[in-house]
């Protein structure tokens, strides 16, 4: 067998054919390293080759943040500019906005089928919307700015969290809307409020994220404090707390299991944590604050996307600001790889459950989205 597949590998017609095109490149080698220049070529080729990703311009704004769909085959994006979008994650084509909200959109939350879609806002609201004709279907007001939101299993109940505002302290909502209802029914009042109050230093601790864990067991709450709290969402009580930052967390991101997570904070870190016991397993330093982090589906990679502070852009080169992604690996904590391209501190990463691309938001207002 070896012999047959070295006679066709240098059959005359083979051979003649990699001749003149060595020739014609002007290669002067003999016939017999001419797979070894052909192979050569090829690498050049592939070297040669760069990243090219899709450029979204539809936001007027900086990114807020930038979610798929459970599928993978959708793409939300949300900005400061009132307007959240919604992409087709194969090619970057904008199918449609939800137009509504009158401040920032800090968070959105997409239901398990991809039917309807949840939205928090700094004009004290969230907003119910119908994910294929981008109606809004319900609005539940809140008493100060809504930072974030996230549809609980089963698409029956969702939770926010709400900034303090005069003198009431921020709050985690819990409503129940269930899919067999009808909106008219949808309660606009939440089941459950949870009081979020000063510490006892009299400072205010404000929440920036909020996730149900498996099987709606408890809510998980990240605060700018470098806190993580564990709340029960049927009596309110507060489960657990511990401080795995020392400032504040900006974003949290789990695994599609939801067996890990890891967090992102202002103290130049990314952390990455078990659900189950909340042992701390490993750590990724940066030079900058890390706005977000994923996990990826299925390789052992950690992408990281951070960057100088916004106020200190304009008074920077784009190379000392740090304004690209960073791969780092899951188990030896090892960056091997960046992405840049943005001009302004990265905000926000998804990557698509597929493993097959990523996409990420920045302060320059625009989304890339890379294959």
């Amino acid at each position: 067998t070896r012999q047959k597949r070295f006679v066709a590998l240098f059959s005359p017609l083979v051979l003649l054919d990699a001749f003149l095109s060595s020739w014609k490149r002007g290669c002067s080698c003999c016939c017999c390293c001419v797979c070894v220049c052909a192979r050569s070529e090829k690498k050049k080729k592939y070297k040669n080759e760069t990243m090219r990703p899709i450029l979204l311009k539809g936001h007027e704004r900086s990114i807020t943040v930038v979610k798929y769909n459970y599928d993978g085959d959708l793409l939300f994006t949300a900005s400061k500019d009132h307007v959240p979008s919604v992409w087709r994650a194969e090619d970057g084509g904008r199918l449609g906005t939800f137009a509504g909200h009158k401040g920032t959109i800090w968070d959105l939350d997409i239901d398990r089928f991809t039917t309807r879609v949840l939205t928090a806002s700094a004009d004290a609201s969230a907003r119910l919307w119908d994910a294929e004709t981008g109606e809004c279907i319900k609005v539940f007001s809140h008493r100060g700015p809504v930072r974030g939101v996230a549809w609980a299993d089963g698409s029956n109940s969702f939770a926010t969290i709400s900034d303090p505002f005069v003198d009431h302290n921020a709050q985690i909502s819990i409503y129940d809307i269930p899919q067999d209802a009808s909106p008219d029914d949808y309660d606009d009042t939440p089941r459950l409020e949870i009081d979020l109050p000063k510490t006892n230093d009299g400072k205010r601790v404000n929440p920036t994220n909020v996730v149900w864990l498996n099987l709606n067991e408890a809510l998980f709450v990240t605060f700018d404090n470098g806190s993580i709290r564990l709340y029960d969402p049927v009596t309110g009580e507060e489960l657990e707390e511990f401080f795995p930052h020392e400032k504040k967390i900006n974003r949290v991101s789990f695994n599609k299991e939801k067996t890990l997570f890891i967090t992102s904070s202002a103290d130049f870190t990314a952390k990455l944590y078990d659900v189950v016991n909340l042992h701390h397993l490993k750590t990724y330093k940066t030079e900058r604050p890390v706005n977000d982090a994923v996990i990826h589906p299925h390789k052992d990679h950690i992408l990281l996307g951070g960057g100088q502070e916004a106020m200190s852009v304009t008074t920077t080169r784009g190379d000392v600001g740090k304004f690209e992604t960073r791969f780092f690996h899951l188990v030896y904590e090892e960056e091997f790889g960046k992405v840049k391209g943005h001009f302004g501190p990265i905000n926000a990463i998804g990557i698509n459950p597929n493993g097959r691309s990523y996409a990420s938001g920045a302060e320059d207002g625009y989304v890339r989205l890379f294959f």
